[in-house]
């Protein structure tokens, strides 16, 4: 694991959890606490091993911290990551366990939904710790963050479509969304609504099923990798990470790329390969920031019409990271990041670290 941060790593602590009675095996990153609390979702998913769960966690982390600042949140950026399936392992013994090295942490770290996690987990695990947020309506919580998530996305969408195409609409336009789950669902919903059509693909028949019965009108695939090649006008990547690569830009039909999935850049220099292929990017943790704002909003007393007026500022926040690039000369990932770097090193300056 050393090498991992002999890299260039500048986490502020990474975590190792094991719980042998329970089965738990967790690593929570967390990458800055400077402008707050560093608040980031559990991802429950059967790695390959720890080496990739760790890397997982880390560039989850980092996204986590970008996230908030561009966002305009007093919130610091970090992530869980837990090793196994969510459909075989996970267990109420699991969950309470996990929860128990949460507290540990004494709010340094809060914890949320993400992919194999819902709300009735973090239910569970707030029973061993206060650190929790995305919890179910019934306990005060704010429900589904896929509802927001897709809103900031179609948010984000709609300042790119300003950007290049001179309209905040999507009317007209042909999107292709690739991830038909909690956010690429919805966000499919809102394309509509704006008079786009729509192709979409996954690979669960589950998932094709569920968009057919609600809109027969969009036109479902099951090879989620033929829409790279499709003829389009945005490319919207809503699955996991590592979407966007070298072989991918080079059969990119679309204009722009915006979508909901965390770390959709590969690897390095994708962002200037898009740049130079001519394709508008809207870096990822500048427009799927939805759900953290709904899950900081529960802070407050959640209020759905404050947490969406909050969202709806995505629109003006990709409109800044995308003029600050073209007025730079740099590409939209490298400002999108300037901008967070310089809010967190601005406003975080006098409490650098986080001491709960």
């Amino acid at each position: 694991m050393r090498s991992v941060f002999t890299a260039g790593s500048q986490h502020e602590q990474v975590t190792f959890c094991v719980d042998p009675a329970s089965g738990l095996r967790a690593i929570i990153a967390i990458y800055s606490t400077a402008l707050g609390p560093a608040l980031g979702g559990t991802r429950f998913h059967p790695y390959a091993d720890e080496d990739a769960a760790l890397l997982d966690a880390l560039a989850l982390s980092r996204a986590m911290a970008y996230k908030a600042a561009c966002a305009g949140l007093d919130l610091g950026g970090g992530k869980a990551v837990i090793i196994g399936d969510p459909r075989r392992d996970k267990s109420e013994r699991l969950l309470r366990a996990y929860g128990r090295f949460v507290s540990s942490l004494g709010g340094r770290y809060i914890t949320a939904c993400d992919v194999g996690t819902y709300v009735e987990d973090m239910d569970v695990i707030a029973r061993e710790s206060r650190w929790v947020t995305g919890r179910s309506p019934l306990h005060g919580g704010s429900g589904d963050s896929g509802i927001l998530t897709a809103y900031g996305v179609f948010e984000g969408m709609r300042a790119c479509a300003e950007h290049v195409w001179g309209t905040p609409s999507l009317a007209g336009r042909r999107v292709a969304v690739a991830g038909l789950g909690k956010v690429g669902r919805r966000l499919v919903r809102r394309l509509l609504s704006d008079g786009a059509a729509v192709v979409a693909a996954d690979v669960s028949q589950a998932a094709l099923d569920r968009v057919r019965a609600e809109h027969p009108e969009v036109e479902l695939r099951a090879d989620p990798d033929a829409l790279v090649s499709a003829d389009v006008d945005v490319y919207s990547p809503c699955a996991l990470g590592g979407a966007l690569t070298a072989e991918v830009v080079g059969a990119l039909r679309a204009r722009v790329v915006c979508g909901g999935a965390n770390n959709q850049l590969a690897e390095a220099g994708v962002d200037q390969l898009l740049a130079a292929a001519g394709v508008l990017y809207a870096p990822d943790f500048v427009v799927n920031a939805g759900g953290l704002i709904q899950a900081a909003d529960e802070f407050e007393g959640y209020s759905h019409e404050r947490a969406q007026a909050r969202v709806s500022r995505i629109f003006a926040s990709t409109l800044d990271v995308l003029a600050h690039a073209e007025q730079t000369a740099v590409t939209s990932t490298v400002a999108a990041t300037q901008l967070a770097e310089r809010r967190m090193a601005e406003i975080g300056q006098l409490r650098t670290i986080l001491v709960p």
